[in-house]
């Protein structure tokens, strides 16, 4: 089995804290030539970035793309909407749970996997206030123990 190389651009750290994650699906991006020469260079945000469908494509807003520095015209438009690409059957799959109450398509991350730039996108169901305190409390225990676990060694 061949190790597929992967190269991390941007991720969502916020998203495992809002969200819980229901399924992951990684999906191709339809970008410009800029956009992915500013991606090469780590110009990429996802902090509140969501996907939706719309006739039977699914759409990624509010992702941010920095503009290509070294362009001298035809530039991007950073926060243009991108289309992203997805099987047909993961299509229908995702439509039947978004249109559950509560469900929502969320960007995870973005990376270039073996050349290619690539979107991991979760089908999450979001937090109410009292499971984020949960998961702080458990990441403050989780802390604790592993800072007493050096302790004693």
């Amino acid at each position: 089995m061949e190790k597929k190389h992967l190269k991390i651009i941007a991720e969502n750290k916020k998203a495992r804290f809002n969200y819980f994650i229901e399924d992951q699906y990684e999906a191709g991006m339809v970008l410009v030539g800029t956009e992915v020469k500013s991606l090469r260079l780590g110009r990429a945000n996802l902090k509140d970035s969501y996907a939706k469908i719309k006739n039977g494509e699914v759409f990624i807003y509010q992702m941010h793309i920095g503009p290509y520095p070294f362009a001298y015209y035809d530039n991007h438009d950073p926060m243009r909407v991108r289309k992203l690409l997805l099987h047909n059957d993961e299509i229908k799959k995702l439509t039947g749970k978004v249109v559950e109450k509560g469900y929502s398509l969320v960007p995870l991350r973005i990376y270039f996997k073996d050349g290619k730039a690539k979107m991991t996108l979760a089908l999450a169901r979001g937090k109410q206030k009292y499971d984020k305190r949960d998961t702080i409390r458990n990441r403050d225990q989780k802390r604790d123990m592993d800072r007493e676990r050096k302790g004693t060694n």
